[in-house]
């Protein structure tokens, strides 16, 4: 017998996840952008985490902020595409992470952000990956991230 595969939204949540309400633009632009079959998202952060790495906030509060704002993500794209089964690969994912001057684990902060492509999506979920710290994010998010993707024609 054949076991059934799950979908990417069935393993959200079985990880006791749930994909959030959409949230606005702060400013003049839209969510996503489709080009063919890739898919460029603007930048999300979260409305729960503030503050600085390596200041305020810590590495492991800083990771539960970037796998959120990867769930704003995937609810971007669910609403361009309707189903995340249509999702053929993520192709690369880039975090800015609000950090203190001496702050180096931008990288373990975005871990948040790539687990959770890869417990949703397996090997479509590897992907290229950037993590930067920057002096300040607006809001005084902790995290903020964007990716680009290819869907299914």
């Amino acid at each position: 017998m054949e076991k059934a595969v799950m979908t990417p939204e069935e393993r959200i949540t079985e990880l006791g996840l749930i994909l959030p309400v959409p949230r606005h633009a702060a400013g003049n632009y839209v969510s996503c952008v489709r080009s063919g079959t890739l898919i460029f998202t603007s930048g999300q952060g979260t409305d729960e985490y503030r503050g600085r790495l390596g200041e305020d906030v810590s590495i492991e509060t800083g990771y539960a902020a970037a796998r959120q704002c990867m769930l704003n993500l995937l609810t971007v794209v669910k609403e361009e595409i309707g189903e995340l089964r249509k999702v053929k690969r993520i192709v690369k994912v880039l975090g800015f992470v609000n950090s203190s001057a001496d702050f180096t684990a931008q990288p373990k902060v975005m871990d948040g952000a790539s687990d959770l492509l890869v417990q949703v999506f397996g090997e479509k979920g590897k992907h290229g990956r950037s993590a930067v710290g920057m002096a300040q994010l607006p809001f005084n998010n902790a995290v903020e991230v964007e990716m680009v993707l290819e869907v299914e024609e």
